[in-house]
């Protein structure tokens, strides 16, 4: 039955389950899974102590972990904030270029070419794009060939030095460092503590706390260099690296050391010089070119491998290089002067040489082809006449007339800056070499060549000393001769009384006034040279003798002033100063000491075809030996002895030093024209108790040899001369 306007009625059914509100029946219950879930296994505890162990072990593990990345966190905190703050004291580029303290010295010969440098060359800035792509390359290649792919530090760098120290037994920081590039700038820049003179006791010190490794360092390393990746990019990097890596022979900069090694701007080095340069990166001083050229060359060749295996060079030019090795300037590879300019360098005020902390350029005297021949000639003589190991000592100097130094020989052997200086530091006995000023107080007092002195055994008794006895080298006594045989055979007895004579202190005054400052001897063992002298103060008192009679002022420096400067600050100071002895008796006494080179005991030293003159001195017990001469144009002075003064073995002053003096003034004059020397030769004179011969005017002073004792050229009557020898040499002299 249906109602009519409405849907159909309701079963009872579906009555049964209506809301009470009118809603639809609920859903029936979904139907269960009969199949029962299967209950997930329980897991047991490993029984024993097995069990408890692997429960420690992963106890420990947790807490370890738990450790380990809180650790991590906080150190990983830690270098960001270290590296930050770096990164805030990092200065611009421009100020990280020039790392010197203090300046350097370019010292220029006497035609303004350079020879030698002082302090730490800075030859100007350059950057990693201007300089030449073969030096970019190979320091690339040599120190770090992961720069490009890392932030300031390689830990597959690390591992390898690791490896490679104890693979070769050192400690695992000890030797390789796998420091990359920037690691090696950051130490460069000290880790940016700069130099203060009043913590450091010199820049040296600061430079080698700087240098120093280890792990403290190395960890310290890390946050400066990804401060330094943060705040430059990799050229600038390089580019402070190139300005202030040091490379040898006071060389600061590539820069410096290019012009130093090969004369040229790190912007134009070829491939093999680029190698070169940049091997010295690994040991400067051992790999420096101007201690070993062929060690390194052979560096340079490993570097050359480098970079044609990491492709910065084709096989071709890899075969050039290796073919085509660099060499040395012409500059640096004579390396003359290193002596001449470590004394030179004292010739300026300190602030302006050794401490200058401004660029300088120092003209000299030097003259570099007279430098090399008294090298040259120095090893010819010696590499002959010495046995293999001895360990003489010789020094050189050469000088004009008016003092100017041209060459000078400190040593047997190149030395670096600063070693012992033979020429000009040591103060040794200077012998007969003396006797020149004894003569030359006599010239000027007025004796001449020609007078006579006593040769025969002589005592001097010698207040608060006793007696002295002087003896001559030959043992042998001449009797009367000439003042000129005297110089000439170097006869002690005759200069000895001619200092009597004269007087000890005129002799002590001339020798003061012509340049000796050393303290002279007070007793009559005063003319043969007792007192002690430098090389340099006897050729410059020798070069007085030369220029007429006028004192010398050995002297280097010609002036001197500041890099960008064109006006020097300094000038020479030194030269030709008052006159000591008269023209008249410097032209005596150049005669005299020509004889002594003729006809003599210099007669090693004689010049073919060339006037010369000169003088010999050994010492008592052949400590020292000395030739000491001089031509028209130059001066020359040798010395030959041992350090320790061991006594020489058959060595005089006219035996090697005059042979060694002969052959550096034959390679000195080399080419120039034969010169006169200004002396005077005297008129001979009567032995006294003699009869004038007839012919005496026509003869000439070679012909006529009478012997001698001090009488005055202007005492001609025989009586007065019988009177005078009889007075002085009884007398005066007290002679047995």
């Amino acid at each position: 039955m249906s109602r009519t306007g409405k849907g159909p009625t309701p079963m009872v059914a579906d009555r049964r389950y209506r809301s009470p509100t009118g809603g639809r029946p609920p859903s029936p219950p979904p139907k269960r899974n009969k199949t029962k879930k299967r209950a997930a296994p329980k897991r047991t505890r490993r029984g024993g102590i097995s069990g408890w162990i692997a429960s420690f072990v992963g106890l420990i593990w947790r807490i370890v972990w738990g450790f380990a990345w809180r650790i991590g966190a906080v150190v990983t905190l830690i270098v960001l904030i270290v590296t930050g703050y770096f990164y805030a004291q990092l200065p611009p580029l421009d100020n990280l270029l020039d790392a010197r303290a203090r300046g350097s010295v370019t010292l220029l010969d006497r035609n303004d070419k350079v020879f030698a440098w002082r302090g730490e060359t800075f030859g100007g800035s350059v950057s990693a794009d201007t300089v030449s792509k073969y030096l970019h390359d190979a320091v690339v290649a040599t120190e770090d060939k992961r720069f490009y792919h890392h932030f300031g530090i390689s830990p597959r760098g690390i591992a390898s030095a690791i490896r490679i120290n104890m693979r070769e037994g050192r400690g695992p920081l000890q030797g390789n460092g796998g420091s990359t590039i920037t690691q090696q700038v950051a130490k460069l820049l000290c880790l940016g503590v700069r130099y203060d003179p009043s913590q450091w006791k010199s820049e040296a010190d600061y430079e080698a706390d700087c240098r120093q490794g280890g792990l403290k360092r190395k960890i310290r390393e890390v946050p400066f260099a990804f401060a330094l990746e943060a705040k430059y990019s990799k050229e600038d990097i390089l580019t402070i690296y190139f300005n202030r890596a040091y490379l040898g022979a006071g060389a600061r900069g590539f820069e410096a050391a290019a012009q130093r090694y090969f004369g040229k701007s790190a912007k134009d080095v070829d491939a093999a010089e680029a190698a070169m340069l940049a091997g010295l990166l690994k040991a400067p001083s051992t790999y420096a070119p101007t201690n070993n050229l062929k060690r390194a060359q052979d560096r340079a060749r490993v570097v050359l491998d480098l970079m044609q295996e990491q492709g910065y060079l084709t096989m071709a030019e890899h075969e050039a290089a290796i073919r085509n090795p660099a060499t040395l300037s012409k500059a640096a590879e004579a390396r003359a002067g290193g002596y001449f300019a470590d004394w030179v360098m004292g010739e300026g005020p300190d602030f302006l040489t050794r401490d200058t902390t401004e660029d300088v350029i120092m003209r000299t005297t030097l003259d570099q082809r007279i430098q090399r021949a008294a090298e040259s000639a120095l090893h010819d003589v010696l590499d002959v006449k010495l046995r293999d190991g001895s360990k003489v000592e010789t020094a050189i100097i050469v000088m004009s007339a008016d003092g100017a130094v041209r060459a000078m020989v400190g040593g047997r052997h190149p030395a670096p800056p600063g070693s012992f200086n033979r020429a000009t530091m040591a103060k040794r006995q200077t012998g007969s070499a003396f006797k020149p000023f004894v003569y030359a107080a006599a010239m000027d007092l007025g004796y001449t060549p020609a007078d006579f002195v006593e040769d025969r055994p002589l005592t001097i008794n010698v207040k608060g000393s006793g007696p002295y006895s002087p003896q001559n080298y030959t043992k042998k006594y001449l009797g009367l001769i000439t003042l000129t045989k005297a110089l000439e055979e170097s006869v002690n007895t005759a200069a000895v009384r001619i200092s009597e004579a004269v007087g000890r202190d005129v002799v002590r005054q001339v020798a003061s006034d012509f340049g000796i400052e050393s303290d002279l001897a007070a007793g009559p063992a005063l003319a043969l040279g007792a007192s002690e002298s430098s090389l340099l103060e006897m050729t410059g008192a020798y070069a007085g003798i030369l220029n007429g009679g006028s004192s010398v002022r050995p002297y280097g420096l010609v002036d001197l002033r500041l890099k960008q400067d064109d006006k020097p600050l300094l000038g020479q100071d030194g030269g030709i100063g008052e006159r000591v002895i008269s023209e008249t008796a410097a032209k005596y006494l150049t005669y005299m000491m020509s004889k002594v080179v003729e006809e003599g005991t210099g007669r090693r030293a004689r010049l073919e075809g060339r006037p010369a003159a000169g003088k010999t001195g050994t010492t008592s017990a052949a400590r020292d030996a000395w030739f000491i001469g001089f031509t028209a144009d130059y001066v020359a002075g040798v010395w030959m002895g041992y350090d320790d003064n061991t006594p020489l073995t058959g060595v005089t002053g006219g035996g090697l030093p005059a042979e060694i003096w002969h052959e550096v003034m034959v390679r000195v004059h080399d080419g120039l024209p034969v010169r006169p020397l200004p002396l005077l030769v005297p008129e001979p004179r009567v032995p006294p108790g003699q009869a004038q011969p007839q012919d005496y005017q026509a003869q000439s002073p070679q012909q006529y040899a009478p012997a001698q004792n001090p009488v005055p050229q202007n005492q001609n009557n025989e009586d007065a001369l019988a009177d005078r020898i009889l007075k002085e040499v009884l007398g005066i002299f007290g002679g047995n």
